[in-house]
């Protein structure tokens, strides 16, 4: 039997067979090879072609003497450009694997590469290696490869609390939402959600350069990671339950209060929910560059954060990766009972 359209629009619609066995593959494949260097150190990562996009695209429309209205329209033009593209591509390999069997190993390897679980648990733990063999010099300096606040202006505990934070909000860009798009759309679900979350890492800053150029894609960031920063909490709080040296209770009843503070509508929920875990302050006043951030501390716990913390916290997620990567068993589950 042919494939109907709506098989292609809406990969769920055949879950009895090849979107479990993608998932399956695909989350074995991130956790054994993460960022893929051996194939990444030859080409580009698809990240780093979106990336490419929109400074091509920034370049030529955001110009400083245009007026708000005006960059508005020219940044809303260049994301939806860069999220067609990125879907296209999403298409393709989604006609590609309805092929055939073998077909589906091009939707495999997109999926790994567009999910960061391994790599996200490397760049953090370099963080805790780095400051138990070379101190803070060093600590600042990893974790200059992953937060975009100034290294120079950390202590210990600020290095180590800058590193917790990563870990928790790309938890959910990194790994949860990714998947829950790709459980939604297939290939173009995934491709488009990662363009969006490129757009808005580059451009969707509130300063002088981006404030209206960047709108439409922080905006836009902000929809379509709503559901998925919420699961991702749920997912903390679950993990902590379960784990030796976290506080479950505790991380529901710190997200469930804190996660507002945040001045993003997302992260706070697992910013919140790591907090609480692990019973440490997370967020408050930040620097960045020259821009001094004034945010409000969330959790109630300690603020002198250090390498065993970083330690504790990446316990965490790897239980909370390993409760989020049981969406296909739970998927193929309700299938089989529809």
């Amino acid at each position: 039997m042919e494939p109907s359209f709506i098989d292609f629009l809406i990969p769920a619609s055949g879950f009895s067979g090849p979107l479990f066995t993608i998932l399956v593959l695909a989350l074995v494949l991130d956790g054994l090879f993460g960022d893929f260097p051996w194939l990444f150190s030859r080409i580009s990562h698809p990240v780093v072609w979106i990336g490419n996009l929109i400074i091509w695209f920034e370049k030529r429309l955001n110009k400083s003497d245009r007026g708000h209205a005006d960059l508005i329209l020219r940044g809303t033009l260049t994301s939806l450009a860069v999220i067609c593209a990125a879907g296209v591509v999403g298409g393709v390999v989604q006609f590609i694997s309805l092929l055939g069997d073998v077909f589906w190993l091009f939707e495999v390897l997109l999926v790994a590469i567009l999910i960061a679980q391994k790599g996200l648990y490397q760049h953090v733990k370099a963080v805790s290696v780095a400051l138990k063999k070379e101190g803070l010099i060093g600590g600042r300096k990893a974790v200059s490869m992953i937060v975009g606040r100034d290294p120079d202006t950390l202590d210990e505990a600020g290095v180590s609390r800058a590193a917790i934070e990563s870990c928790a909000e790309n938890f959910s860009d990194g790994v949860v939402a990714p998947l829950f798009w790709y459980v939604v759309a297939g290939p173009v679900g995934i491709c488009v959600y990662k363009a969006i979350n490129t757009l808005d890492s580059m451009i969707g800053h509130r300063n002088a350069r981006y404030l209206y150029f960047g709108r439409f894609a922080a905006r836009l960031d902000d929809v379509v990671n709503f559901i998925p920063a919420r699961i991702a909490g749920a997912v903390i709080c679950l993990a902590a339950i379960i784990g030796s040296k976290t506080k479950g209770k505790a991380a529901w009843q710190i997200m469930l209060s804190d996660a507002k503070k945040h001045k993003s509508p997302n992260a706070g929920w697992q910013e919140a929910a790591f907090a609480g875990a692990l019973d440490l302050s997370l967020a408050g006043p930040r620097q960045y560059g020259d821009e001094i951030v004034d945010d409000p501390y969330i959790g109630v716990g300690r603020r002198d954060a250090g390498a065993a913390d970083i330690d504790r916290a990446l316990s965490l997620y790897t239980t909370a990766c390993l409760i989020n990567a049981a969406w296909p068993i739970v998927l193929k589950l309700l299938w089989v009972g529809l």
